[in-house]
C-alpha cells in the first residue's frame, strides 16, 4: 500500500525534468507493483481463490514492468529500477535449479538486488547534485520515486517464502499426505493399550496417550514426567497416581536416536500389572499355606515317630515284665514261698500302675493337642498337694518339703497334682538326692513353687526343647506339666541351681484369702 501511494503521489509531484513535461511512466508503474506485492503477501486460502490471487499478482507485476520499460529512452535509471522491481514481484516464487550442490536459485533475488542498487545510486546522485534555481537538483531520480522503489524492494525481500519450499502443483497433496501421516500417528498413539509418554532429548513431555491418562488419573496437561527407569532399562515399577496412590507397572524406557546416533527423544511405555501382582500375592499366600501345611504334616509325622519310639520302649518294658512275672507265678505257684509270691505280685502291680499312668498321660496329651483341657481353678493348699504327690512317688524318702501351710494357689487341683508329680518324678529320675520342694509369695500377686534336685543339671543341648514332647525318651512329664500350668494361667521355666542341680520353677496366681 505504501508503494502504491508513493507511486500515485509521484505522478503529481514529479520533478524530473524539462519544461515540455515529464512522462510519469515510472511513477505510474509503482501503483500496480504495490498492488501485486499486496496480493503476494495475502495468506493462501487454497483452491481456485488462491490461483486467482496468484494470477492477478503476476499480471499486475508484469504491467508494472511494462510501464517501466516504456520510459527507458527518457528516464533510464527510474525505468530500469521499476522494470527490475516489477519482474522481481512477478517471479517472487520462481526458482531455477543449480547443477552444483543440487540446490536452486530464486530468480527474484538478483532482480531485487539490481532494482535496489539503481534506486540507491540515483538517490545518492540526487542528494549530492548541484541545485538549479527554480528546478531543484539537477538530474537524478525524484525522492518519492526512489523511496517507492526501495520500499517495493524491501517488501519483496520480506515477502519471499524463504523458510517454505517452493510452491509446486504437488504442494497441496504433500501437505495433505503429511497431515494424514500425523493423524495416523496420533490415532496409533491414542489407540495403544499400553500407557505411552513421548519425551524430547531434555526429558520434557511432548505427548501422552489416552491409556497414560487413565493409568495415572491425570486428565490435565502433564507438566513433567514421573520417576521413570533410565533409558534402555525397565522392569517392575511403582507409578504414582494423581490421587496419591501407587499402581504396579512394567516400565520400559527407549531412546529415539537421530542420524548421528545421539538421542533426540525418549518413549516411556508402562503396562498395568496390578492383576498380575494380585495373582502373585495370592499364589505366595497359597504357597505359604502349603508350607504351613507341610510343616504341620512334618510335625505330625515327628510326633508319630516319637510316640512310636516311646511306646516301643516305655510301654513294651512293663508289659514284658508283667508277662514274665505272671508266667513265673503260674508255672511255679506251688513251689514258690509266700514272700516270693508277694514280691512277684507287687512287681506286677507296680508295672501295671506304670502302664496305667502312661495311658493316662497319653490320653491327657491327646486332649491337650485338641484343646479340650479346661481348668476349674479353686484355692489349693500347696503343702497338701505336694505331700500327697510325694507319697505316691517312688523315692519319697529323698524329698524335702519346705512350704507354709497357709500358702495356697489358684489352680485346678487335679492339674496341680499331676504337675507336681511329674516334676518330682523328673527330679528323682534324672537328678540326684536330696530333692527340695519349696514355695513362696511373690510381690506381683503370684506364688512360686520350686522343685530342685542336686544332680548335674540339664545339658545345654537339651534346653531348647526341655518342655517339649518325649524329652530324654522317658515320657511326657515335662510337656504335660507345661501345658497344664499354662492352662491354669501360670508358667514354668528352668534355671540351673547353685552350686549344682536343676531348678524347675512354677508360677501361679495366689489364691485370695
Amino acid at each position: 500500500m505504501t508503494v502504491t501511494v508513493l507511486g500515485l503521489l509521484n505522478t503529481h509531484t514529479s520533478d524530473l525534468g524539462m519544461p515540455e513535461g515529464l512522462t510519469p511512466a515510472p511513477a505510474v508503474a509503482l501503483a500496480p507493483a504495490g498492488l501485486a506485492l499486496l496480493l503476494q503477501v495475502i495468506p493462501a486460502a487454497g483452491g481456485i481463490t488462491d490461483r486467482l490471487r496468484t494470477g492477478a499478482a503476476a499480471l499486475l507485476a508484469l504491467t508494472s514492468a511494462a510501464l517501466g520499460a516504456t520510459a527507458l529512452d527518457r528516464h533510464p535509471a527510474a525505468a530500469v529500477a521499476t522494470l527490475l522491481a516489477g519482474l522481481a514481484v512477478a517471479c517472487l516464487d520462481l526458482r531455477l535449479p543449480r547443477r552444483i550442490r543440487g540446490t536452486s536459485v530464486r530468480v527474484a533475488d538478483p532482480l531485487l538486488l539490481g532494482a535496489a542498487t539503481v534506486a540507491l545510486v540515483a538517490l545518492v546522485h540526487r542528494l549530492f547534485a548541484p541545485v538549479v534555481p527554480g528546478q531543484g537538483a539537477a538530474g537524478g531520480m525524484p525522492l518519492t520515486l526512489a523511496a517507492g522503489l526501495l520500499t517495493l524492494t524491501a517488501g519483496a525481500i520480506l515477502a519471499r517464502p524463504d523458510a517454505a519450499p517452493p510452491r509446486t502443483p504437488d504442494q497441496s497433496g504433500l501437505v495433505a499426505e503429511l497431515r494424514d501421516r500425523q493423524d495416523f500417528a496420533d490415532n496409533l498413539l491414542q489407540s495403544m493399550n499400553e500407557a505411552v509418554m513421548v519425551l524430547d532429548a531434555n526429558y520434557r513431555v511432548i505427548d501422552v496417550n489416552r491409556r497414560w491418562r487413565e493409568l495415572t488419573g491425570q486428565q490435565d496437561d502433564v507438566p513433567e514426567p514421573p520417576p521413570l527407569p533410565p533409558p534402555g532399562g525397565g522392569g517392575d515399577w511403582l507409578l504414582h497416581r494423581a490421587d496419591g496412590t501407587e499402581v504396579p507397572v512394567l516400565a520400559t524406557m527407549a531412546a529415539i536416536p537421530d542420524a548421528a546416533g545421539a538421542p533426540r527423544g525418549y518413549v516411556a511405555t508402562l503396562v498395568d500389572i496390578a492383576s498380575r501382582k494380585e495373582a502373585e500375592v495370592a499364589l505366595s499366600e497359597h504357597a505359604a499355606e502349603l508350607e504351613r501345611g507341610n510343616a504341620d504334616l512334618a510335625a505330625a509325622l515327628a510326633f508319630k515317630n516319637d510316640l512310636t519310639s516311646m511306646l516301643t520302649h516305655d510301654v513294651a518294658q512293663p508289659i514284658s515284665s508283667i508277662a514274665s512275672l505272671a508266667e513265673l507265678l503260674c508255672a511255679d505257684w506251688a513251689d514258690l514261698p509266700d514272700d516270693i509270691r508277694l514280691e512277684l505280685a507287687t512287681k506286677i502291680d507296680k508295672n501295671t500302675r506304670r502302664l496305667i499312668k502312661m495311658m493316662n498321660d497319653l490320653q491327657l496329651l491327646f486332649r491337650l493337642d485338641t484343646g479340650t483341657v479346661t481348668a476349674r481353678r479353686v484355692p489349693v493348699p500347696l503343702l497338701e498337694v505336694v505331700r500327697t504327690a510325694g507319697a505316691d512317688t517312688p523315692g519319697a524318702d529323698q524329698i524335702e518339703i519346705t512350704i507354709d501351710e497357709e500358702l495356697s494357689a489358684l489352680a485346678d487341683r487335679g492339674h496341680l497334682a499331676v504337675v507336681v508329680e511329674n516334676l518330682l518324678k523328673n527330679a528323682i529320675t534324672h537328678g540326684a538326692a536330696p530333692i527340695r520342694v519349696s514355695a513362696s509369695h511373690q510381690g506381683d500377686g503370684t506364688v512360686l513353687l520350686c522343685v530342685q534336685d542336686s544332680g548335674a543339671g540339664v545339658p545345654e543341648d537339651l534346653l531348647p526343647g526341655l518342655f517339649g514332647r518325649f524329652i530324654r525318651g522317658s515320657g511326657l512329664g515335662l510337656f504335660i506339666a507345661r501345658h497344664l500350668v499354662e492352662a491354669n494361667g501360670g508358667s514354668v521355666r528352668y534355671e540351673p541351681a547353685t552350686p549344682r542341680g536343676a531348678r524347675l520353677l512354677v508360677t501361679l496366681e495366689t489364691a485370695p484369702r
